[in-house]
């Protein structure tokens, strides 16, 4: 006698709070999909696992607490649930958060014979990344001549003046492609935090271009990006037909630098952050000048 829809939904749930990647797979029919928010549209076969084992590195203990479950006489089955777990790995190539999320949902399960069929999920898609305190912006690509996109910051926390400025772009040919650069330049940027003269970094993305815009206290301060490690690879990947449509480097030395202000917290007085010497002249001590990059 085969399992009721119910039991093979609850066989599913199971395999997904054992962590057991091939047992979800197995709960599916030949051709049966996955779907959800996240998923990028239907998965079937081993790419159901592959999304499940995606998750499971994010947030290791991941658990689905059934909160309710309701069916009909066609095979349908809903099931709402409650995904609790600890961020303790990578997730969107960024580093891992350490927080908890709780994120609820529900599956509508398809069920034929002892098989699923299709899984559709649904959730707040924007709940999980806020659980664990990330941004989420929602923009346009471009509006006319605007193009808008997203950037990063990583600062040694130099209060150098710079002496010259690095700026890279490329243009991507694909979503693949993007997140590979994505991958080389968290690399790069990490190598950058150990190198002497380094200032800061700032990435930026708009559409297919990715921008790079490096402070440093002085041009050969870079040379040694050259020579070795995560920047040399990426290097050599572009010269190969592995990424980009194409793209530019080059190194900008300053023509002019005006002086950095800063504001008086007890007189509101703007005053020149080096000729101030860190005092007011109404006797209150000055902030902390503010990095130029």
């Amino acid at each position: 006698m085969s399992p009721s829809p119910f039991q093979t939904a609850q066989n599913y749930f199971d395999a997904w709070n054992r962590r057991d990647a091939a047992a979800i797979v197995a709960c599916f029919a030949e051709g049966g999909t996955y779907s959800d928010p996240a998923s990028g549209g239907p998965l079937t076969g081993p790419a159901i696992g592959a999304y499940a084992q995606g998750l499971w590195q994010a947030f290791p203990d991941l658990s689905l607490e059934i909160v309710s479950v309701a069916g009909n006489d066609s095979g349908m089955v809903s099931a709402e649930w409650l995904m609790k777990g600890t961020n303790h790995g990578s997730m969107m190539g960024l580093p891992p958060t350490g927080k908890s999320i709780s994120l609820p949902g529900a599956d509508f399960i398809r069920v034929e014979g002892d098989k699923i069929r299709s899984v559709q999920g649904y959730f707040d898609s924007g709940a999980l990344p806020r659980d664990l305190g990330l941004d989420v912006i929602v923009q346009p690509k471009s509006i006319g001549p605007f193009h808008f996109g997203v950037s990063t910051r990583v600062s040694s926390g130099s209060n150098a003046t710079p002496g010259a400025f690095s700026i890279t772009w490329l243009e991507v040919r694909s979503e693949e492609e993007r997140e590979k650069v994505r991958e080389d330049t968290q690399k790069i940027a990490m190598e950058l935090l150990a190198m002497p003269g380094f200032i800061s970094w700032v990435g930026v993305s708009l559409g297919d271009r990715m921008i790079t815009i490096t402070g440093w206290e002085k041009p050969d301060s870079m040379t040694p990006l050259m020579k070795d490690g995560a920047h040399r690879q990426a290097v050599g990947r572009f010269f190969a037909p592995e990424i980009a449509r194409g793209g530019a480097t080059g190194v900008w030395v300053p023509s002019r630098l005006n002086p950095r202000w800063i504001r008086c917290t007890e007189c509101s007085k703007m005053l020149d952050a080096e000729k101030s010497q860190g005092a007011c002249g109404c006797g209150a001590a000055l902030p902390a000048a503010l990095p130029y990059w």
